[in-house]
Order: structure tokens, then sequence, then C-alpha cells
């Protein structure tokens, strides 16, 4: 190993070490679930049933920003759009299922209850084409994590970059993304909503001051509404695009405007994470988003009967990834992490980075060599995976305390790519999002020969430009 190698080894050793230790160290002693004992089931219907809503009449169920969007990317409306029916969703609730998620594009809701019975029971009810146990709450947990101390202003750690984009530098112009950038290209005008486990300290923290955050809003069932008091990973991978700090940190796309969507219950690992994660997908839609950026993936689950098996990863057998390929019919493009199974026995990717017409993003190391904990590909119907790859090896970031800081995880790469994906489409308007996310796919630095581990390799944005807004190179 040249000495080289092993200096970027070391470092994401310690980013890894560290992040561990943090995580090990939220509290002692365990307490009850919170809401209590509680068991939830994914109930599908049958049909959308006699809906008061109409095709003909989508701003009853869409925002003006979200029609604007598929508008310009000449998407028809279909049955998916439809919400679920009132009548059937007031039905299960009148037989005692409380409904906590809600999804239209797989025509499902989620129902969480104390008495499993009852719940069971929803099974025979003439519109339920299926009922699934999806979650069990265990009989306690550890302690909820708690809002730590945060810094007023951001810690130079490398006080040698003298640059505008300080520790941010190095990370985007691995994407070629600073061309894009000097040419205006910074966001503006884009929507990027973050689906993560928690934003600690966002809206405290001087780091994020000049973020424009146009909303939040918590999907997990149980906890409330306030993503800002628990578990700083998505406010590290908010970091990645928003942070707006000149000479000290700048982000992918800092003029951007976000969506914070919690859909991650980080204290246990079930299904019903699915279903939160695409009533989050759901609403995004609704509200006009243009980019998902999703640092989440899914395989194996405390129930371990409900765990995928590699022949689940075609991108319609999870519930999760048939919503996830729906995204880009939508006019959405979602940009998910690989994974960080690469030296585990699983080693694949995840669900939803199994799915179709999104980008999934695997990490690299600043030296262009794929993470060792990377996850690979192909999906088990053999597309390439993953598609891209970035900074994941470390990535700088700034944590829940205030510091930037190196960590690693195809989580902190994929919020990098994201963020450019919003500049290039900025750049491009007009562009569809199933031919936006080829472009990048073919502009990447392994395109020619793409693998499952590389797979079409490091996008160069400022290519893709090219590409896109000036075909043929002129």
């Amino acid at each position: 190993m040249s000495r080289n190698h092993l200096k970027i080894y070391l470092v994401c050793l310690f980013a890894f070490i560290t992040s561990f230790v943090e995580a090990s160290n939220d509290g002692k002693g365990y307490i009850a679930y919170p809401g209590g004992k509680c068991y939830m089931f994914r109930v599908t219907l049958r049909d959308k049933g006699q809906s008061p809503y109409s095709l003909d009449k989508p701003s009853a169920f869409l925002s003006e920003a979200a029609l604007k969007r598929r508008q310009r990317q000449h998407l028809t409306l279909d049955s998916t759009d439809l919400p679920v029916s009132p009548t059937y969703i007031q039905k299960i609730r009148k037989e005692g299922g409380n409904v906590v998620a809600i999804s239209k594009w797989n025509n499902s809701v989620l129902v969480r209850g104390g008495n499993r019975q009852t719940l069971e029971d929803l099974k025979v009810l003439s519109f339920v084409r299926d009922s699934k146990l999806v979650f069990t709450s265990p009989d306690s947990i550890r302690p909820l994590s708690q809002r730590v101390h945060c810094r007023s202003d951001l810690q130079v750690l490398d006080s040698t970059i003298h640059d505008y984009y300080g520790m941010g530098k190095a990370q985007l112009e691995n994407l070629n993304g600073r061309k894009l950038h000097n040419m205006g290209f910074q966001g503006q005008g884009m929507t990027i909503a973050v689906l993560d486990a928690g934003f600690m300290n966002v809206d405290k923290m001087a780091a994020f001051k000049n973020v424009n955050i146009v909303g939040t809003h918590n999907f997990v069932a149980g906890y409330d509404a306030d993503v800002y008091k628990e578990m700083d990973h998505g406010t590290k991978t908010l970091s990645v695009i928003a942070v707006n700090q000149p000479s000290t940190f700048v982000g992918s796309a800092p003029k951007a405007s976000f969506w914070l969507l919690r859909s991650e219950d980080y204290l246990t690992e079930s299904s019903a994470e699915e279903d939160y994660w695409i009533a989050a997908a759901e609403f995004a839609d609704s509200v006009g988003v243009d980019v998902i950026s999703s640092s989440l993936g899914y395989h194996g689950f405390d129930d371990k009967s409900l765990n995928y098996h590699y022949s689940d990863l075609n991108g319609v057998t999870a519930p999760i990834s048939r919503a996830a390929s729906l995204l880009a019919s939508k006019g959405i493009i979602l940009v998910n992490s690989a994974g960080n199974d690469g030296m585990g026995p699983w080693k694949k990717i995840n669900v939803p980075a199994d799915a179709h017409d999104i980008l999934t993003v695997g990490a690299i190391a600043p030296d262009g060599i794929n993470a060792a904990f990377s996850s690979i590909g192909p999906t088990a119907d053999n597309r390439v995976k993953p598609d891209v790859m970035a900074y994941g090896c470390p990535t700088n970031v700034v944590s829940g305390r205030g510091y930037i800081t190196p960590d690693t995880g195809t989580s902190f790469a994929c919020p990098l790519v994201a963020g450019m994906v919003a500049c290039l489409w900025q750049a491009a308007p007009n562009t569809c999002a199933k031919d936006l996310i080829e472009v990048i796919r073919q502009t990447s630095n392994n395109h020619l020969t793409p693998n499952n581990i590389m797979g079409y390799g490091v996008p160069d944005f400022m290519e893709a430009y090219h590409q896109v807004v000036l075909p043929n190179g002129k």
C-alpha cells in the first residue's frame, strides 16, 4: 500500500470510528418505544373506489409547482396520481386502524394500533387486496438522541485552503461543478427534498443561516413534528448540498430551495420505513420538488422474515423501489445512495437504489479508487449499478455540533451529486428527467465500459452541460 493510499485509508477509518462512537454515546439505558407497544400493517387496496378526485382537476391534489414541472417535461397524469379513496380511509379508521402513512402510487396505507387482531381483521374488508405485518414495536429502545451543543460559527479545519469553496473545494471540483457554478448555475429556482433521519440543530447553526429552507415534515409515526431535535445524519447530508459560507464551506447547490423530510426511524429497522419514505417522496412530488436526495436504503430488518434477497433487487419487488421507479415519470430525479455493504456479506446495493430511472451513487476516495465499503451491483435484472460515483471516503460535512468534519459513506457522496443535478437542470429546465439522467451517465468518466463497481464513473457536469445545453458541443 502506498503512503498516499495509507493516508486516505486512515482518514476514512478515523471518520468511521468517530461516527460510530458518537452514535454509540447517544444515551444509556432503555425506554419504551414512542407511543407504546404497537403493530403496523401495510394494507394494499383493490382500487381507488368512488373518488371525489379527477385527473381533469389535478389542482385538487397537486400544487401549481408540481403541475408546471410536469408541463415543462410534457408529462401526463395517470391513475397513480389520484389520491387513495377517502371513503376507504374512513372505513379503515372506523374499524380501528390508525392510518399513519398513505401511498397513492402503490394504492396502500400503513395502519398502526396496539391490538394486532384488530389490524389483522382489516384484511376482510371488501376493498382490501392484501395486508402484511411490517412492524412490531420492540419492548424497549435506546433513549432518543437529544440536541447537543453546537458551535455558533464554522471551524476551519485546514487553514491551507484559501478558496471560495473552502472545505467544499475538492469534492465539488471532482465533479467539475465549479465551472457550472461560475456560469451562474448554483441551484437558483430549483427545489431539492432531502429525505433522512433527522436534521439536528440545522435551525440553530449559523452555518445554515444562508440556506433557503421552505418547509419540513416528519413522516415517522410516534414522533413529534420537530425534525431538528434529534439525529444529525440529515444535517450532514444537507450540508454537502446547501451550506453557503464562502471561504469556509460551500455546497454543491448553495442557492437552491430545500424541503427537509424525515422518513427514517433510526432506532429500529423495519419495512414500515419504506412506507414513510414513499409518503415523503409523494409529498415531495405534490409540492413541486425537482430533485430528491435520499441517503437511505434497506435490505435487512429487525424481523428477519421480512429481509430482502438479491433476487428482489429488480426495481419493482420492494414497495419503496416501485415508488422510486415512478419518480422520473412524475418529472423528479431521485439521487439515492448505493449503500455501505461492500465489505459485508450482503455486498449489494440496497432498495430503493435498485430502482429504474434514478441515479444511484457510490463512493470513491480522492485518488479516484472506489471505497471498499461502497455497495455494488448489478441489479437482479442485470442493470448496471451504481450509476455514478462521488467523494465518499471521505466527504467533508457539517455535523450537528457545528464542526466541519470528514465523514465516510455513500450517504455523503449522494448529496454531492444531487446538488449538481439541480444546477445542471437549472441550466436546461425543459429537459425531461429521464433524458437528464442518461446524459449524466453518458458524460461520466467510465461510460464506455460501465461496470458494477464504478458504474458509469464520476460525472463531469460541465461536459453534461455541453451535451444538454449545447448539443454536439457547439
